[in-house]
C-alpha cells in the first residue's frame, strides 16, 4: 500500500489523530429517514421473495484500490491511502477495444456495506447482457470494508478522521477508482454510465455534473435532490407516507393515527414499558416509549420507500391492522400489522431495519452537509407533529460532533434551486427516475 510508503511526519500526524485527538460521543439525534438499500433483509413477509434479479456470488470479484485520503488539499498527510473495495462482474463484458467498446456500468455505492448494496441492487445485472457491459459495483467511504486505518465505530468518534467523510470526497474517490479500472482494463474508449439510488442518486446525478469527461450519463433512481434549503417543503415526505396509507385503508390510517397517543398512555402507566414490550413482543425489553416508536415510525416509512409489486408492503401492514378480529385495541391491532409486515416471530427486534453503521453514518453525514429539513406538519399526517427546527437539529449535531451542519452548502456546490432552468444550461443525460408512491419523490 501506498501508505505504507509515506514516511516522516505524515506517519506521525496519523498516529496523531487515531491515538491523541479528542473523541466525540454522539447522542441522540433527531431522525432523518435513511435513504439507501435496507440492511441485508426482505421487507416483505414472503422470505422467499427477492428484492431483485441479481448475479450469482460466483460471478462478482472484489478488488481494492489504495485510495486518496484527501482529494483536495496538498499537504504531505493528504496522500496517505486506505484500501476501498469496489466489485467487478465480467460476466457480460464485451470488452473496451476499438471504436465499438462496451460500456461500463458502476453503481456508485451509498450510506451502507456493499455487501448490502450487492443483495439489493439488480439494475445493472438485468441491463448488462443487452450491452455487454462491464458491471462495477464501489464502496462508499467509511462504509463496510472501506473505513480509513480504524473500524468504523472509531472513525466516526474521531473529530479530525470523519471530518474526511463527504460527498465531494467519496466523488472523487470514485473518479480515481473507475479511470484505475478503464487503464487496467484498456478500456479507453468504453463510455461509462454510473447508477445509484436514492442518495447513491444524488450521488450519480452530482458525478455526472462535475465529472462530465468521466461519466457519460447518469440514473439517479429517486434521488431526493431537491429536499435542501427549503426547496421542498419539509413535510412533503411524511405526507406522502400518509397518502400512501390512506389510500390502502381510511382505516388502517385512522388505526395509526390514533395509536401514538395509546402508546404514550400505555407507556406513562407504572411498569408501562414492560407492558408494551410484551404487547409488542421485543427481543429486548423497551427502555423507552420511544424505541417502540421509532421502530414503528421505520417500519412505516420502509414499507412506503419499498411499496412495490407484488407484495406492496403497505397493504401489507395495513391488511394486518384492519384483519385483526373485531373488538380488538389499537395496540393490539398495531402489533397485527407488524405480524403481518414482519412475520410471526417469537420476538422483533426494534433495530433490525438498519445496522449501526449505517445509522451512526448516516447521522454524520446528515450532521455535517446532508442537512435535509424532513419534519412532520402540524395533525397533516399519521404521525404525531414534530416540525423541523433548524436550530434545535444544529444544537443537537454540535453537542454530538463539535460541529454544527452547514445547511447551504449542498445547493452551493451541487446545485438545486431552479435546477429545471440550470440543467438546461449545462445538465445532459441524467435519467431521474422515481416511483410515486416512494415519500423521496416529493423531492426528486
Amino acid at each position: 500500500m501506498k501508505a505504507l510508503k509515506i514516511k516522516g511526519h505524515c506517519l506521525a500526524w496519523l498516529l496523531f489523530i487515531l491515538l491523541h485527538t479528542k473523541l466525540a460521543s454522539p447522542t441522540l439525534l433527531k431522525y432523518i429517514p435513511k435513504l439507501g438499500v435496507l440492511r441485508g433483509i426482505n421487507i416483505f413477509q414472503n422470505p422467499s421473495e427477492n428484492l431483485t434479479s441479481s448475479e450469482p456470488k460466483s460471478d462478482l470479484k472484489t478488488f481494492y484500490y489504495d485510495q486518496t485520503l484527501d482529494h483536495f488539499n496538498y499537504n504531505p498527510e493528504s496522500y496517505l491511502t486506505f484500501p476501498q473495495r469496489y466489485v467487478l462482474n465480467f460476466k457480460h463484458w464485451g470488452g473496451g477495444g476499438g471504436a465499438a467498446a462496451a460500456p461500463i456500468l458502476a453503481y456508485l455505492g451509498e450510506e451502507s456495506s456493499l455487501d448490502d448494496d450487492l443483495r439489493g441492487i439488480g439494475w445493472l445485472s438485468d441491463n448488462a447482457h443487452r450491452f455487454k457491459a462491464l458491471q462495477v459495483y464501489i464502496e462508499h467511504r467509511f462504509y463496510g470494508k472501506s473505513v480509513p486505518f480504524v473500524s468504523s465505530e472509531d472513525a466516526l468518534k474521531n473529530a479530525t478522521l470523519r471530518g474526511y467523510f463527504n460527498s465531494a470526497q467519496a466523488l472523487a474517490d470514485y473518479a480515481e477508482i473507475l479511470l484505475h479500472i478503464k487503464e487496467k482494463l484498456s478500456a479507453k474508449t468504453s463510455p461509462i454510465i454510473v447508477v445509484g439510488g436514492s442518495y447513491g442518486g444524488m450521488l450519480a446525478a452530482w458525478f455526472r455534473l462535475k465529472y462530465p469527461h468521466i461519466a457519460l450519463g447518469a440514473v439517479a433512481s429517486s434521488a431526493p435532490v431537491l429536499y435542501f434549503d427549503k426547496i421542498t417543503p419539509s413535510d412533503a415526505y411524511y405526507s406522502r407516507v400518509t397518502k400512501d396509507f390512506r389510500e390502502a385503508s381510511e382505516s388502517c390510517y385512522a388505526t395509526i393515527k390514533r395509536s401514538w397517543a395509546a402508546i404514550d398512555k400505555a407507556g406513562a402507566k407504572r411498569n408501562g414499558l414492560a407492558f408494551l414490550s410484551k404487547k409488542f413482543k421485543t427481543c429486548k425489553p423497551l427502555k423507552s416509549v420511544s424505541e417502540l416508536k421509532d421502530y414503528l415510525e421505520n417500519m412505516y416509512t420502509v414499507a412506503a420507500q419499498y411499496d412495490r409489486p407484488p407484495n406492496y408492503p403497505v397493504n401489507q401492514v395495513c391488511n394486518g391492522i384492519d384483519g385483526a378480529s373485531q373488538g380488538t385495541d389499537t395496540l393490539a391491532r398495531i402489533f397485527s400489522g407488524i405480524v403481518a409486515s414482519r412475520g410471526k416471530k417469537s420476538c422483533y427486534n426494534i433495530g433490525e431495519f438498519f445496522s449501526d453503521e449505517t445509522l451512526n453514518g448516516w447521522g454524520w453525514q446528515t450532521c455535517s452537509e446532508i442537512v435535509m429539513p424532513i419534519g412532520i406538519g402540524k395533525n397533516k399526517t399519521m404521525f404525531p407533529a414534530d416540525p423541523f427546527n433548524l436550530k434545535e437539529y444544529m444544537d443537537s449535531c454540535e453537542n454530538s460532533y463539535g460541529v454544527v451542519p452547514r445547511p447551504h452548502w449542498i445547493t452551493t456546490y451541487y446545485g438545486g434551486l431552479d435546477i429545471r432552468v440550470v440543467l438546461k444550461s449545462f445538465g445532459s443525460n441524467i435519467i431521474f427516475s422515481n416511483g410515486l408512491r416512494d415519500p423521496y419523490s416529493t423531492a426528486g
